[in-house]
């Protein structure tokens, strides 16, 4: 087996390189650190596990742990790998870092960064260099880590790929299929368009291909009809192609995308019953053929945005990092909790947790509270129009019982997940008219955690308590700081590779805090 190649980083500064990072002591000091802490933060070990992303076929052609470092310059800078090349080859800055001070080229490529990075993504490799920089800051001494408190909520990252209409969408579709069918039947394109009579192919815009009033209902639903007909043309031609080229995997996969945007988008009209575009929009929705994992998604419910959510989970005390991931827009932000505490829990005991109510209907939030945790976090109100709601009712799990306004008190029955007080007693009661209209009585929906919520609930109604809650903002902090690192749009197509690109930046933040840490020691 070939022998790794390990990067070497001497702790010593050349002249050259104490010239250098004496220049950048004032501004610059972040990339001192860097060379300061390189060694630290690629050890003999991390080293090792970096090396072996490499195994059983051979060696990096540039020692993996110079990419690392390679990566978190560019996510400090905020360059694209060709930039970096250059980069690495004119800034000193840089060069100090990885140690190539004088260097006229560059000691890496374009493309070993692009095949560095699938490999870290393989082998979880920005994980564990994210975790190198909670190690490092355990070594410090200055924390206690038996017992851990966390915080965590999600910002939206907009999207990299082109999101387009339905028009745009079905016209790009087509003129996908076009190419692959052209490339596996090696043909000119042009005889592909020509062959089943397309007309709305290869034009610059389809919009100025279908030349008409779009304000007009008529012309909508004939330029629809028109393009849906070429639609049709054309997978009936793909069909009549030989087996072999219909097989072509790139072929089927531009004609599952086409038909996945038509299904999506597109309806039968009730009175026609021809096709419509789709009024509102599909679950699951797919704005991009360019990147595929975009969907549509809220922060707010005045705060749409497409693209992914970049949820973090950040320690307290120290100020660290200790979990980022990317998900789709539209997933629930309840989805990634189990996902980020196992990140806490990597490091020691979680004791407390402030987060955002959207993380409340995760299945890890009962398993935390019954592990004693502590939970921080605003419930849910309860609305009920103008009437009294479930709040101003006494639900008390221990005895069992649901007391209202006017002091009633009805049984809570072993399992039952409604509580319904007599209509009896409901229509004799003076506070009806404010409590509700039904002739069956009031009724109380129990929650499967309820306890939990009416313990929230109780604490956010103490000033102590909201003054508590509060806490959460040193998480906003943190996401805003990762805004000014690599900003709110996605850098790269896909769910992991934006996974990989928060967690780089994520490791930079953590980085900035210990040369903080350092500065104060």
């Amino acid at each position: 087996m070939p022998t790794p190649i390990r990067w070497t980083c001497p702790p010593e500064l050349t002249p050259e390189e104490a010239r250098v990072t004496e220049a950048l002591r004032r501004i610059g000091k972040f990339y001192v650190f860097l060379r300061e802490v390189r060694a630290e933060l690629f050890d003999d070990e991390f080293q090792a596990e970096l090396a072996a992303a490499y195994q059983p076929r051979g060696t990096a052609p540039v020692p993996p742990a110079l990419l690392a470092m390679v990566t978190l310059l560019q996510a400090y800078d905020q360059v694209g790998d060709a930039e970096a090349v250059v980069t690495a080859q004119l800034d000193p800055r840089w060069q100090v870092v990885l140690g190539c001070l004088g260097a006229t080229k560059a000691p890496f490529s374009q493309g070993v960064l692009v095949k560095f990075r699938a490999r870290m993504i393989a082998h979880d490799l920005d994980r564990k260099l994210r975790e190198r920089t909670v190690a490092l800051a355990k070594r410090t001494g200055r924390f206690g880590w038996q017992k851990l408190q966390a915080a965590l909520d999600s910002s939206p990252l907009r999207g990299a790929g082109r999101v387009e209409d339905t028009w745009n969408l079905i016209g790009r579709a087509m003129a996908a299929v076009v190419t692959c069918a052209a490339t596996a039947l090696d043909r000119p394109r042009a005889e592909v368009v020509a062959d089943p009579g397309l007309t709305l192919v290869g034009r610059s815009s389809l919009q100025a291909a279908l030349d008409i009033d779009w304000d007009d209902p008529a012309a909508h639903a004939a330029a629809l009809d028109r393009l849906l007909t070429e639609v049709d043309r054309l997978e009936q031609w793909v069909a009549a192609q030989p087996p072999s080229t219909r097989a072509t995997p790139a072929l089927q996969a531009a004609l599952t995308a086409l038909r996945g945007v038509l299904t999506q988008d597109l309806d039968p009209d009730p009175t026609t019953g021809q096709r419509r575009i789709r009024r509102g929009v599909a679950k699951d929705r797919q704005p991009s053929l360019g990147d595929p994992e975009v969907r549509h998604g809220r922060k707010t419910r005045t705060r749409p945005f497409t693209g992914y959510k970049r949820h973090v989970i950040k320690l307290r005390a120290p100020d660290l990092i200790v979990g980022a991931i990317a998900r789709p827009a539209n997933e629930p932000e309840h989805a990634a909790l189990t996902t980020l505490t196992a990140d806490v829990a990597r490091h020691g005991e979680l004791e407390a947790l402030w987060m955002d109510r959207g993380y409340l209907a995760s299945a890890e939030v009962p398993v935390l509270h019954a592990r004693g945790v502590r939970l921080h976090v605003k419930p849910w109100p309860a609305h009920n129009g103008d009437r009294f709601p479930k709040q101003a009712f006494t639900i008390t799990i221990a005895e069992g019982t649901v007391a209202c306004p006017a002091h009633q008190v009805v049984p809570i029955r072993a399992g039952a997940r409604t509580v319904r007080f007599p209509a009896a007693i409901c229509r004799a009661c003076s506070l009806q008219p404010a409590c509700t209209t039904a002739p069956h009585g009031r009724s109380i929906a129990l929650h499967p955690q309820e306890a939990l919520l009416q313990q929230l609930r109780a604490t956010a109604h103490t000033a102590a308590g909201r003054s508590d809650l509060r806490g959460r903002t040193t998480i906003e902090h943190s996401l805003a700081r990762l805004d000014q690192i690599p900003g709110s749009r996605a850098r790269y197509k896909g769910t992991r590779k934006n996974t990989l690109d928060v967690r780089r930046c994520a490791t930079v933040a953590n980085l900035q805090s210990l040369a903080r840490i350092k500065r104060a020691a």
